[in-house]
């Protein structure tokens, strides 16, 4: 009864602050708070604080917490062996069988002395009649110097 009664009392102070909110034309702000505020009162109303106040003093219901952190971290110990080791049992034996073979034509494997992937160096921009090239002249120079 009590944790009903100071739900609704957040709800209403927080539809409050909402309200001054919207008198100041914030209004997309006062929409939020007024959302969050109604929080309260819909858990009030579905029963999940009810049966949280029943579940926080219940030692059965800590013990059942206790065993699903123990299998959550049983859990991710074996997802994080599994990773390290590079998969299950299957998928290295599959790994080792690929690797057998030649997965690669034999002249794929040499490298290519090709043209470069790097773009040619564009020319310098002409200079400004207004004489702003004085002023950027510094800063073409450390953009020359790094290749931009």
């Amino acid at each position: 009864m009590i944790a009903e009664t100071v739900c609704s009392a957040v709800s209403a102070a927080g539809l409050g602050i909402a309200a001054v909110t919207a008198y100041r034309k914030r209004f997309l702000s006062a929409v939020r708070i007024a959302a969050y505020s109604l929080v309260p009162v819909g858990l009030v109303m579905t029963g999940v604080v009810g049966w949280a106040a029943d579940t926080a003093f219940s030692p059965t219901a800590w013990a059942g917490f206790v065993v699903l952190g123990g299998a959550w971290l049983l859990f991710l110990t074996t997802r994080a062996v599994e990773r390290r080791r590079g998969g299950t049992r299957k998928e290295r034996k599959e790994a080792r069988a690929a690797a057998g073979r030649e997965a690669v034509a034999p002249a794929a494997s040499a490298p290519s002395l090709g043209q470069s992937t790097r773009p040619a160096a564009r020319p310098a921009p002409a200079p400004r009649a207004n004489g702003s090239s004085e002023d950027f002249s510094d800063i073409e120079a450390i953009l020359k110097k790094h290749g931009i």
